[in-house]
């Protein structure tokens, strides 16, 4: 096969101009904005995802041909058998669906100054100041002492308030605005603004005829009577602030999504509509949706735990009874599908433009990630990416490759080192973002298109 000398990369706009497949991105795009919009949370992403299973015939049993099983509604196993026996290995496609976030502390609510607020503790990588003064919903579940599951959403109907951060007026902020940024922005003051009027009723444990009116009191009596919760409930609650309102189209020509968790939600839709449009593979196909990872993958449902383990080992007792795991795994094929940064116009400065992601280019190709001199990376193997290389240029699917920043300033971490611990080959590879970790990030919609004709790629091969 005759290939050209030198490299050159080609904008997937170039590529994509006929009419089926414009119609075909934009069709995509329009799920895309939709899942953005209702799954704001890993509780809500797993309940998509296994809603979508069922409907298309999966039972959440291990070891059917066709199956999925999920834990503690955070984390999800999904297999389905290929053409050749489990024993041959498989392809398994690897995303998270958490993403940063806000959660209200175990004792939340308190009143000063006549305002309600509520205290919250910051998850994940997040820029603090892109979260003051901004409409804000509140999406979480609370489960009362008898096991009974509340879930609550507010700030998402067009119909509900919404809250906020406030944020210092710039009349009084010399001295905030000559602080360092690390400085200026504190955790502890990323409190939310909940409510502002006073009940005048009075708690009958409390038996003080003298009590005060209460905005505290307000904004319980207000969770009460929708939710029937009181309190002490919060202990035994998530409670996750996280931007209000829907996805949407971003520039003139409807040309990018923005929205909020794209990183790594992004892969998480893109993976599903590839696997759920691969049904009949060479290979058995596993596809794990992680949560955590976005603060280290601990947890029993991040990707540092068991649960794919033991979702595996039922598996090869149903399929292939008597192989080893061990030969299985390391006969395995992964990708790690996550977000990679896109190189920024304004900030082309901490990038190095050789080897950086470009928007509207194609899913990227991240060989390595950790930081610096590669600490706490994955370094795919040349032969796993030759592989790769072959099986996309075959389908004449677009795909770059880069790094995350310059060697001194980037760096980054994703669950690929956990799988490569069995042994098995993998690789990150996701669509380019913009504004990663920002309440709303941008991805392009050709990239979109692009990254799920990959994914199919490499499900079916």
């Amino acid at each position: 096969m005759n290939k050209l000398l030198e490299h050159k990369t080609k904008s997937c706009w170039e590529l994509y101009q006929g009419e089926e497949e414009q119609k075909e991105m934009d069709d995509l795009a329009a799920r895309y904005i939709d899942f953005l919009t209702r799954c704001k949370t890993e509780r809500e992403t797993i309940k998509y995802v296994e809603e979508a299973l069922i409907e298309a015939g999966f039972d959440d049993y291990i070891g059917s041909d066709n199956c999925f099983r999920s834990f503690r509604d955070k984390t999800i196993f999904i297999a389905r058998k290929g053409k050749k026996s489990l024993s041959e290995g498989f392809r398994l496609v690897g995303a998270h669906a958490d993403t940063p976030r806000l959660d209200l502390k175990q004792h939340p609510l308190y009143e000063d100054l006549g305002l309600g607020m509520a205290k919250t503790h910051y998850y994940g990588g997040i820029r603090k100041y892109q979260w003051l003064a901004r409409p804000l919903s509140l999406h979480g579940v609370v489960v009362k002492t008898d096991g009974e599951k509340v879930n609550i959403v507010i700030g998402e109907d067009p119909n509900d308030p919404v809250f906020t951060i406030l944020d210092l007026l710039p009349h009084l902020a010399q001295k905030h605005a000559n602080k360092k940024v690390s400085d200026a922005f504190e955790g502890e003051k990323l409190n939310i603004l909940m409510g502002h009027s006073l009940s005048f009723t009075k708690d009958d444990e409390d038996g003080d005829d003298k009590a005060k009116p209460s905005v505290k009191r307000k904004l319980l009596e207000i969770f009460n009577e929708k939710y029937d919760i009181v309190e002490e409930d919060f202990f035994s609650s998530e409670m996750h602030i996280v931007p209000a309102g829907p996805a949407r189209y971003v520039g003139l020509d409807k040309s990018m999504v923005g929205g909020y968790g794209q990183d790594d939600r992004s892969c998480v839709f893109l993976a599903l509509e590839a696997f759920l449009r691969e049904p009949e593979p060479e290979h058995a196909q596993i596809v794990l949706f992680y949560d955590k990872e976005e603060v280290g993958s601990d947890g029993s449902t991040g990707a540092k735990s068991l649960f794919f383990e033991y979702c595996l080992e039922d598996l090869i007792e149903a399929w292939v009874p008597g192989m080893k795991m061990s030969r299985i795994m390391m006969m395995g094929k992964a990708l790690s599908t996550d977000v990679h940064a896109a190189i920024d116009p304004d900030y082309q400065d901490v990038h190095e433009k050789l080897n950086s992601a470009y928007l509207g280019y194609g899913p990227c190709f991240c060989k390595f990630t950790g930081h610096r001199g590669k600490v706490a990376a994955n370094d795919a193997h040349p032969e796993f990416v030759a592989w790769l290389r072959n099986i996309l240029g075959e389908a004449e699917v677009p795909w770059q490759m880069a790094e995350l920043g310059k060697v001194d300033e980037g760096g980054g971490g994703t669950v690929a080192k956990y799988l490569a611990l069995y042994g098995m080959d993998v690789i990150d590879f996701g669509p380019p973002v913009l504004s990663m970790h920002s309440p709303f990030e941008l991805t392009s919609k050709v990239d979109l298109y692009a990254t799920s004709l990959a994914f199919r790629t490499f499900l079916k091969s």
